[in-house]
């Protein structure tokens, strides 16, 4: 008897402690992700391949974490703990996260090869194609008929070129009201009829939508094709790392004077840098893969900025890597230009 007992306790103890794994928990872990040669991922037709240096982005590693895991993560200094109000949008599950940063992805690389065709001197033309949907509210009704990555082109018969004329169409309709939405989805045509709803925030149903986080969807149109191929890496911030990849690739020009070159930001139209999150796990994917050189967007200019975290988090692990603040990528060209190139 005393045998089953023991055999029992054994297996109710061992039943808690895998289900810790299945709680989970409103954080997330951050820790380095990896550093990864532009490269063999971005092809220009016709372009310069041929230079020993590389660019690359680098990423964090993030995941959803339960009982053990944030355990772990408060006794390693590597990881980080970021509560999920910091990482979601209000009302945005996991999946929809990833699919948006799918979409942002996207985004940046459009304003990457922008920036790059346009300081090559090539020509480049941006052609609106709709309201693109990157966001769903699970309450609202567009959650019923709508999925991120639909483009909406119409409203109502009323031509949609670009998320402003989206919101303005939908301005000062009132809940329950019906509008009819058309929109491209997988290459194919769409109509439906939804109805507008309160917002789940707005506690004096005041605010009516249809649930939906638009954003302009762009046709960039190029003088030579450039295919990039990042699987399911989403997220802007290798957008600055996109961008000085084809340039590279468009210009006889050694870019990377043969040095290795890794870096992180954001890349607008105009060519500005963002700041982005994580910075100091990227530094250290960048260190671990060899690079000898790491751009950092130097947004503020201040003791806060990506630049000076990157700075920080460099000595901390003892690194020889070059911390170069860029506020534009003609920063970032011009401490190349005057680079020695490498023998």
């Amino acid at each position: 008897m005393r045998v089953e007992r023991k055999q029992w306790v054994f297996l109710i103890i061992s039943l808690l402690f895998i289900s810790l794994f299945y709680i989970q928990l409103p954080y997330y872990i951050t820790q380095p992700g990896s550093a990864i040669d532009l490269k063999p991922i971005i092809n220009v037709d016709n372009g310069y391949v041929n230079e020993k240096g590389k660019f690359m982005m680098t990423t964090v590693s993030m995941v959803k974490t339960n009982i053990p895991y944030f355990l772990v993560a408060n006794l390693i200094p590597e990881y980080d703990l970021i509560p999920e109000k910091y990482i979601l949008n209000p009302h945005e599950t996991p999946e929809q996260y990833s699919e948006r940063q799918l979409q942002v992805m996207k985004f940046s690389q459009d304003s990457a090869l922008i920036v790059a065709f346009q300081r090559a001197g090539l020509p480049v033309s941006i052609k609106d194609n709709g309201a693109l949907v990157i966001q769903i509210i699970p309450e609202m009704p567009a959650a019923e008929k709508l999925k991120i990555g639909d483009v909406i082109t119409s409203v109502n018969g009323s031509s949609v070129k670009n998320s402003d004329e989206l919101l303005s169409l939908l301005k000062g309709k009132k809940a329950g009201d019906q509008v009819n939405i058309e929109f491209i989805r997988g290459g194919k045509k769409y109509k439906e009829t939804i109805a507008l709803a309160p917002f789940p925030s707005d506690v004096n149903n005041e605010r009516a939508g249809i649930g939906i986080g638009p954003a302009t969807s762009r046709e960039v149109i190029l003088p030579r094709k450039v295919t990039i191929d990042t699987e399911q890496i989403g997220g802007p911030s290798a957008g600055l790392m996109f961008a000085l990849e084809i340039l590279n690739q468009l210009t006889p020009i050694n870019l990377t004077k043969n040095y290795v070159i890794a870096g992180t930001g954001t890349i607008d139209e105009k060519g500005d840098v963002g700041p982005i999150g994580g910075i100091k796990h990227k530094v250290v994917a960048a260190d671990k893969a060899g690079a000898e050189i790491f751009f950092a967007p130097n947004d503020n200019m201040g003791e806060d900025s990506n630049y000076s975290e990157a700075l920080e988090q460099a000595k901390k692990i003892g690194t020889t890597m070059k911390i170069v603040p860029v506020k534009n990528i003609d920063d970032a060209l011009s401490y190349l230009y005057q680079l020695e190139e490498k023998k």
